[in-house]
Order: structure tokens, then C-alpha cells, then sequence
């Protein structure tokens, strides 16, 4: 018998590991893949290491900061600063036509930066800055209000709140079109306010930290483990209450709770009681991503941006690409070269360049249409990245490329949706009175995001009794 069983050896299913083996609990994490780190993970090709998702870690707040995302998961989780071995950028840039603005994980950059290509709104900038400062957590009532509307209420500008949404979106928004405020307002503080970091090692290092730490207290991690049904049984008063898991091998685990970050629709799905639970719409934002090998550091031509996000018109279009299987009007080039490290990365370089893509043309494909498809979309994408960065193209030994395939195969995440559902359950809570998500779509995004999910719910659900 389990005290916890935790579906998905993420980030936040591994953090929530961790946390509720430390205080002596018996419990299992189940991982249906051969490997750990659902999309935040990493793999090895043709003697080469490759990071799959992880561009920059956000939240990024100076060693001996005690307050914040990444100084509470140091501390929940028993880490110190320096285990991460983190490097912040060099500075990033909003790339548009009309317009370019940098930033760093110097907040003022940002507001010079506003101030210089739109002074008109910049006293209307620090007002809203002011109001995202003030604001404290993600409640229901902040979920259901729209980012747009709210910004229209201190931005005149157009041009500047496309600018703003694009890294936002780009880095957290499972919704079309917009953005719930509660959701603007995190990812603004934690790219812009906070900033962005990279280990010298990679996502490797954070997932072999956590792995270690969680083993170390007497956690159980099974991998190919994936699983059928979530099973139940009816109490006296006629509700139903978790009792196990069943696994594709036909193995059933007993446990006092599960915690899934299988996502919402996912685990909803496993359920076996029968009962009408809340419906919601699945996640429709994915993405593809060019990865370029350089036989240089991107330096070495002089590129030193650590992430450029670009747009091509004035307008940023959040949306499935319908018409076409990649959207590249507008995407994210980053380079992981490009972090202020204090040894050198490695004679080569890399470039990544990811875009939204249309699972629904491209989880249907043969093996042979998807060869094709991969080598013309690779050279389109790359084709757009290069119109706002210096051409690295002849510099290229070696590419790779991920699709929402390779996103359903390593996270089982419906339509391959990066950001899960639009629609978060806050406060992780079922139709079943032990039954949890964390995750994605708990409402929290990104490396540092998922992990402090994983905190939060194991704190609030699996550890009061």
C-alpha cells in the first residue's frame, strides 16, 4: 500500500516526489515512457547532446534572494543555489518590423527600452508594472478576466501590447488569441521582472538532481509503467474514493491517493467510477522546433542574444495554424550558447527555433510523409529565423527537429498541447475526494513553474491528513 502514487515522472510529479518522501511517506512515481522528464527532457544523437524543451529556466532571481518561485523550490526541495549551476542570460530581444525591444534580467533595460521606441506609454507602462507587482496568486477571479482587456485599460499603444504578449505567450498561454490575467501577470514577473537562467549542464543536470534526491529519501520510480485505469470504489454514502491503479501490465497498486500530471482530460479519462465530472476542452497549441548544430559559437558572427522572439506584422497571431502545418510568422530563436557562463560552453554552437504547429496535420502522417514534412519544414523555419538574426545557415554540421508527435510521445498530452488545457483547475482538486492533478493543467508553466505545482499540491492535498 502507497501512501501517494504519482502519474508522470516530470518536472512537477518528480518536485511533488521528493517533497512527500521527505516527510515518510511510501510513494511511487508511475512513468509510462522509457524515460524521465516528459517534454523537459533530453536525449543523445550522433554524439551529440540535445536538451528537448527546456530553452531558459525563468524566475531567475540573484543568489540569496529569499523570496520568489525559484527561492521557495530551493527550499521546499532541499537544493541549494548552487546544485543548479545556473547562468543568467546575456539579454534577449521582442523583434518586430516596426520595432525591437531588449531586455535582461534587469527589470529597468525593459522599462528604458519602452520608454526609448514608445515614450508616450511609458508612464502608462509603470502604472500596469505597478499593478502586476501588487498582484499576489492565481485565483479564479484573475483566471476569468482577459489579459487584453486588462492591458487596454493601460496601454494605448497596439504595437507595444503585441510586443508584450508575444515572449508571454510564447512561454505560457494554452489559450487563443488571449491570455487570463492571472497568467499575464506570472509570466510577466517571471520573464521580465525575475529572468531567465540556463545550468551550464542543461535540463539534465535539473532531472538527475531531482531523480538522486528523490531515490535518496526512499521514493520508488517505475519506469514503462504506464497506466490503464485509475481505479475506485463506492463508500457508504454512494461517492466513489481512489483505492489503486492498474497498469497497462495488468499489475494493480494499492495507494491512499494518487497525483496525477497526466493533465486534466488525460487523467479524467482513467477514471474507472463512472461519474460525470467537469468537461473541458483539450489544449490545441503546439509546436514544432528546428534544432541547428553550428560548427561555430553563434558569437563567432557576432549574434549574442540569448532568445530573440520575432513577429513579422504588426499584429502577433496566437492561434492553431490551420492553413498550413507550421505557423512561421512569428517564433522563438534561442541559442544555449548564449548565457553568461563562467567557463567555456563548447567549440560549437546551437540555434533553436521553435513555432506553432498543426497536430492535426502532422499526427496523421506515414513514416515516410513525416521524413518529408520535417525536411521541408526545417528549412522553412529556419528560413523565417533568419530574416532577425544574422544567417547561420552555412554554419550548420548537424540539425534535428521535434513535432507535436514527438510532444504526444513524450508527455501523452492530448493534441500534443504544449500548455495543456486552457481551462486550470487551481486548486488540483477532482470529483474525487483523494484524486489531485498537478501540473500544467494546475495552472503553473515551465521548468520552475511545474516544480513549485508539484510543491504546492503535494503540500496542500497529500500532506494534511
Amino acid at each position: 500500500m502507497y501512501d501517494t502514487i504519482i502519474i508522470g515522472a516530470g518536472m512537477s510529479g518528480l518536485a511533488a516526489g521528493i517533497r512527500l518522501a521527505h516527510f515518510g511517506q511510501r510513494v511511487a512515481i508511475l512513468e509510462r515512457h522509457y524515460t524521465i522528464g516528459g517534454l523537459n527532457s533530453f536525449y543523445r544523437l550522433r554524439g551529440r547532446n540535445y536538451d528537448v524543451g527546456l530553452h531558459a529556466l525563468t524566475n531567475i532571481t540573484p543568489k540569496g534572494t529569499k523570496r520568489g518561485p525559484l527561492a521557495r523550490l530551493l527550499r521546499q526541495l532541499r537544493f541549494s543555489w548552487d546544485d543548479f549551476d545556473i547562468s543568467p542570460q546575456n539579454g534577449s530581444q521582442i523583434a518586430f518590423p516596426q520595432a525591437r525591444l531588449s531586455f535582461s534580467n534587469d527589470f529597468e533595460l525593459l522599462r528604458s527600452e519602452v520608454a526609448r521606441v514608445f515614450p508616450a506609454q511609458a508612464d502608462r507602462f509603470d502604472k500596469m508594472v505597478s499593478q502586476i507587482v501588487d498582484y499576489d496568486d492565481l485565483t479564479d477571479e484573475h483566471q476569468q478576466l482577459s489579459a487584453r482587456q486588462v492591458l487596454s485599460e493601460y496601454l494605448t499603444e497596439p504595437l507595444l501590447v503585441e510586443m508584450l504578449f508575444c515572449p508571454l505567450m510564447f512561454y505560457g498561454s494554452a489559450r487563443e488569441h488571449d491570455m487570463d490575467w492571472g497568467q499575464f501577470c506570472i509570466m510577466f514577473r517571471s520573464i521580465f521582472l525575475e529572468g531567465l537562467g540556463r545550468p551550464y549542464a542543461g535540463v539534465r543536470l535539473i532531472l538527475k538532481l531531482l531523480v538522486k534526491k528523490y531515490r535518496a529519501l526512499g521514493g520508488e520510480l517505475k519506469l514503462r509503467a504506464g497506466v490503464k485505469r485509475i481505479v475506485t470504489d463506492a463508500t457508504s454514502d454512494g461517492t466513489h474514493h481512489v483505492v489503486g491503479v492498474e497498469l497497462e501490465g495488468g499489475e494493480v497498486l494499492e495507494t491512499r491517493r494518487v497525483l496525477s500530471s497526466a493533465g486534466w482530460c488525460e487523467t479524467m479519462r482513467l477514471c474507472d467510477d463512472g461519474q460525470p465530472v467537469v468537461s473541458r476542452a483539450s489544449g490545441q497549441l503546439s509546436f514544432c522546433e528546428a534544432i541547428a548544430t553550428l560548427d561555430v559559437p553563434p558569437s563567432h558572427f557576432d549574434y549574442h542574444q540569448t532568445i530573440t522572439f520575432f513577429n513579422d506584422s504588426p499584429q502577433f497571431h496566437w492561434k492553431k495554424p490551420t492553413e498550413q502545418m507550421c505557423d512561421v510568422r512569428s517564433g522563438v530563436i534561442c541559442s544555449p550558447d548564449n548565457f553568461d557562463y563562467d567557463r567555456p560552453l563548447a567549440d560549437e554552437g546551437t540555434m533553436r527555433v521553435t513555432v506553432l504547429a498543426d497536430q492535426d496535420q502532422w499526427l496523421p502522417l506515414g513514416d515516410e510523409e513525416y521524413q518529408v514534412a520535417k525536411h521541408r519544414w526545417w528549412d522553412r523555419i529556419m528560413a523565417s529565423a533568419v530574416r532577425f538574426v544574422p544567417d547561420f545557415r552555412s554554419r550548420i554540421i548537424e540539425t534535428d527537429m521535434f513535432t507535436p508527435g514527438t510532444i504526444v510521445r513524450y508527455t501523452g498530452h492530448d493534441n500534443g498541447a504544449v500548455y495543456g488545457a486552457p481551462d486550470k483547475q487551481l486548486n488540483g482538486t477532482t470529483h474525487l475526494d483523494n484524486l489531485f492533478i498537478c501540473g500544467t493543467d494546475q495552472g503553473f508553466v515551465g521548468i520552475v513553474g511545474s516544480i513549485i505545482s508539484g510543491i504546492s499540491m503535494a503540500n496542500m492535498h497529500c500532506l494534511r491528513e
